[in-house]
């Protein structure tokens, strides 16, 4: 533009019918969501929806609880904003959506803070302290979930320690003992000396730890000839079960020798090894195989005995199919005390369940060892391998570095140690909770197999834990010890807790027991209480059967890969048990929201690293807005692990910048339309309005698959709830099809034409259409941002209240689709010259440029090839040339600086500007102006 232009162009500026809206450009999230945040909760638009919704097929998803412990943190927003993008979809999809959340309150991370804080307690005490912690943090996590979007039944949430929960809890246990499925027994537990109490397998996890290893001979007593004078070997890295081994295990399958083994001073010793690790064995020993005296195989031994190496009993020799040949000796050390595959074939053998170790870790008379009496048994691998030594019996020592189980609260090493416990038989359940994980729809698919192992390989429930803040394991006994395991008297005492909650259990007496449920005057009460994932696992039965709004089974469960071991499973257990049925139609299986390098982001990890960033959601929620959190969320690939960053997350922040841009300028070009009035009739669209109204379709029709897929009416679960998709769907249709092309393209039309001309009233047409659709698909992601952008349309009711929009067909018979994208291909043809002609300073923009296009005689030869205008206003340009040749296959553009004057409005070069009664415009800003 030269100078002499710039005031000519200016003095028409007011002319022109630039975009005009109130919808701002700065975001602002952290400011205006609370805002509205406080609209939706005074208007009560969860209520109105439920309302509105109401007789619609309905769809249960069901919250799996998150611990009311600590602030939320991303791997729990990414649960919960999942959940709500289900919700709102399945809403909009027509269905009636309750949404119950609820929180899991009882269990050791609650009772050992409070305890570490609060010395010297009373059971009363932990418990009260423990409920007012747990409730402060349900009302945090509460206010950041609200504050997240995600809707739901807030005021009347589901707690497990309320106490018609927690009767229900009881009742459910019942139902155990009703059907035989419960028994007492000694034997080994996942124990934390941490912790003081039994754990379950989802309350440990794996860390590097280094142990001592130890090759250990056990001399053969009463033995066959060939084994005369021989020795067993085993190897192990807890040296410290030593003293309660009661046996040996060799593998009654494999082979196995009798050798002559010599060390480097010369002597030598006739031991047992298995013939496939006698090369690992003499390196690890540093011994040499001399000869081979016998060869037989493990059933060979079986029912001799072997003398313990420094206590004065003997060792039995047995058969386990367990023994493997990957490293060691081919025998194994049996302490039916320590392990669950010990117990099992110590069981079998006749053997004692011996566990000399108390709940702290500290070894007991029973060790048989004076000296290592309340010696903690980690500090006893030590003093046992010297002795091991000072009798001769150790061969060989080396550092083992492995993956150890851990407690996860109290972060000590787990000890496996047989104590009184009550257990669930699994085995009379297994099968039919098999046949069951095969009637539900997994999703990945692979969560099928996960759990079916879980389930194939677990053994027996541990349920009794020894905690304090919990629901009591409603067991009382006899002054024998015996235990009262009564159907009718746990029901009773579930009537009793739904009335006075599980606190009377602690505060009443024994006699006040006994007299309520009518008990010998001698009973006791038990002080154990029942394992968390009872709790959590009967909400199927305590939220989903008792709530008349919902129904069981529930219709989608939702959570990470862990709960596969953990709520998944159960949850199945329990259905399975009490009602013979999983508790679930569908699980989806979300990964673990990890850092860079890959670790898992953790609440415990947040509070123990004081470096590390900041992983909690309000950090983002309150620096970026909830929004660009719930887009986050939309646009990973949820099904695998996800990677998370600040830097990481900024990238949402562009694609929301993207989206509400657009959005800015689509409503801003609707000003002055008002669709009661301004929508034209379908054969008055243009080329470009008919193709944006076919995309726009396509893109309806590809977000409702993605968010829920159906073949034939049924929903197909593995191909829906794909917010990925959706993500991308409408990040491309916003950045593509609408800024790069059309609103750049009908820019010229929407400005200088006359405001009611017809071409000009067709795009605001398609452009309301396009807005209201936008804001109806992206409702369910951008909860804040799409309720806004509704609103500037002109609509008084939530977007919320509204459905998705159904796929049509907005022109039958045509396919604009296919026309655009054959003007695609010219336009990037012409682009490149006129960007060459630019660089070569030959023009300033594609308006100064007089295009020569040349296309291929036998291609290109839709009608619109011959309809110079509409050609002109898609290439953005002023004047284009057309000619045909039969000796090219590709178009051909030459450009060149127009000969015409150019528009003082339009800046385009035309013939017709100054023939009119305005000597500096075109004829159609002459008639516009």
């Amino acid at each position: 533009m030269s100078a002499k232009e710039k005031p000519a162009a200016n003095a028409y500026k007011d002319t022109l019918h630039l975009p005009v809206t109130d919808f701002p450009m700065r975001a602002s999230l952290t400011e205006r969501e609370p805002e509205r945040l406080a609209k939706w909760e005074k208007d009560g638009l969860y209520q109105q929806i439920q309302k509105q919704s109401t007789g619609k097929p309905t769809f249960i998803l069901h919250d799996g609880p998150p611990f009311a412990n600590g602030d939320v943190h991303m791997g729990t927003a990414l649960n919960k904003i999942l959940k709500d993008l289900v919700a709102k979809s399945k809403t909009m999809l027509g269905h009636h959506v309750p949404f119950v959340p609820g929180w899991d309150c009882h269990g050791l991370p609650i009772e050992f803070r409070v305890v570490k804080e609060s010395n010297g307690l009373s059971p009363v005490e932990i418990r009260q302290k423990s409920e007012e912690y747990a409730r402060k943090y349900i009302d945090i996590q509460r206010a950041s979930f609200k504050r997240l979007g995600v809707f739901g039944d807030w005021d009347h949430p589901y707690l497990t320690l309320d106490p018609c929960y927690e009767a229900d809890i009881i009742r459910t246990f019942a139902k155990f003992v009703e059907q035989d499925l419960v028994y007492r027994a000694k034997r080994p537990v996942i124990w934390s000396y941490g912790a003081g109490t039994a754990l379950a397998e989802a309350e440990v996890e794996y860390k590097d730890k280094t142990s001592p290893a130890v090759y250990v001979k056990f001399d053969l007593v009463n033995t066959p000839e060939f084994a005369t004078d021989a020795s067993l070997v085993i190897w192990t890295t807890t040296p410290w079960t030593l003293p309660a081994n009661l046996g040996i295990a060799l593998h009654p399958d494999f082979d196995y020798l009798v050798g002559s083994f010599t060390n480097a001073e010369g002597s030598t010793q006739k031991l047992i090894v298995a013939k496939s690790l006698v090369d690992e064995f003499q390196a690890k020993n540093g011994l040499t195989l001399s000869a081979t005296l016998a060869e037989f195989k493990g059933k060979d031994l079986a029912g001799y005995e072997a003398q313990h190496p420094f206590l004065p009993r003997t060792s039995k020799v047995i058969n386990a199919l367990f023994v493997t040949a990957e490293t060691g000796t081919g025998q194994v050390h049996i302490a039916p005390g320590h392990g669950a595959d010990d117990y099992q074939a110590g069981l079998a053998n006749g053997l004692e369940i011996l566990s000399p170790v108390d709940d702290k870790g500290l070894y007991t008379d029973e060790v048989g060892l004076p000296d290592l009496v309340g010696v903690h048994v980690f500090k006893a691998n030590e003093p046992i391998i010297a002795l091991l030594q000072e009798k001769g019996a150790l061969l060989a020592r080396h550092d083992y570095k492995h993956q150890y189980p851990h407690c996860w609260r109290s972060k000590t090493p787990i000890i496996f140690r047989a104590v009184p416990q009550f257990f669930i038989k699994i085995d009379a359940i297994r099968q039919q909770a098999l046949a069951e994980i095969d009637n539900v729809t997994w999703l990945p698919a692979w969560g099928r197999n996960r759990i079916h192992g879980t389930v194939e390989s677990r053994p027996d429930w541990c349920i009794s834990r020894q905690r304090t803040w919990g629901v009591p394991l409603p067991v009382f006994y006899h002054s024998n010890g015996m235990a009262i395991l009564d159907k009718d008297i746990i029901c009773k005492t579930a009537d009793i807790i739904e009335k006075l909650g599980t606190n009377a259990w602690f505060s009443k007496s024994d006699a006040e027991w006994a007299q309520l449920l009518d008990l010998p005057d001698n009973a006791r009460r038990g002080q154990d209480t029942l394992d968390v994932w009872i709790d959590s696992g009967c909400s199927s039965i305590a939220v989903l059967e008792r709530n008349e709004r919902l129904h069981a089974p529930a219709d989608l469960y939702i959570e990470a890969t862990d709960q596969h071991r953990g709520w998944f499973q159960s949850s199945l257990m329990v259905g399975i048990a009490t009602r013979g049925r999983a508790p679930y139609k569908s699980v989806i299986t979300h990964g673990f929201v990890v850092d860079t390098s890959g670790k898992k982001v953790s609440k415990s990890d947040q509070g123990s690293d004081k470096n590390a960033k900041p992983m909690t959601a309000d950090h983002y929620y309150n620096k970026y807005g909830a929004d660009l959190v719930r887009l986050w969320v939309s646009s990973v690939d949820y099904l695998n692990e996800v990677p998370f960053s600040e830097e990481l997350f900024q990238q949402a922040s562009e694609s929301y910048r993207r989206i509400r841009n657009t959005l800015r300028v689509l409503l801003g070009n609707l000003h002055g339309f008002d669709p009661a009035k301004n929508t034209v009739k379908t054969e008055q669209f243009t080329l470009l309005d008919r193709w944006i109204l076919e995309r726009l379709e396509n893109v309806k029709r590809e977000c409702r698959d993605a968010f829920e897929y159906r073949v034939d009416g049924v929903v197909d679960v593995s191909k829906s709830y794909d917010f990925r998709k959706v993500f991308t769907v409408l990040n491309q249709f916003c950045t593509v099809d609408l800024s790069s092309l059309y609103i750049d393209i009908t820019k010229d039309r929407l400005y200088c034409d006359a405001s009611d001309s017809i071409r000009r009233r067709a795009t605001q047409t398609a452009m309301y259409k396009v807005t209201e659709t936008l804001c109806l698909l992206l409702a369910p992601i951008l909860a804040f941002t799409a309720d806004e952008a509704w609103e500037y349309l002109g609509h008084s009711k939530s977007v919320h209240l509204e459905q998705f929009p159904e796929v049509q067909e907005v022109f039958p018979g045509e396919n604009s689709t296919v026309i655009v994208d054959e003007l695609l291909k010219v336009r990037a043809i012409i682009q490149q010259s006129i960007e060459k002609a630019r660089q070569e300073k030959l023009i300033g923009s594609n308006l100064d440029a007089l295009v020569e296009l040349t296309l291929p005689e036998k291609s290109f030869n839709n009608a619109v090839f011959n309809d110079l205008p509409v050609l002109e206003e898609f290439f953005i340009l002023s004047v284009l040339k057309i000619n045909r040749s039969s000796e090219i296959t590709d178009p051909l553009a030459l450009v060149q600086m127009s000969p015409h004057r150019r528009c003082a409005r339009c800046w385009k070069h035309l013939p017709s500007v100054g023939q009119g009664t305005k000597p500096d415009l075109c004829d159609r800003c002459t008639e516009a102006v």
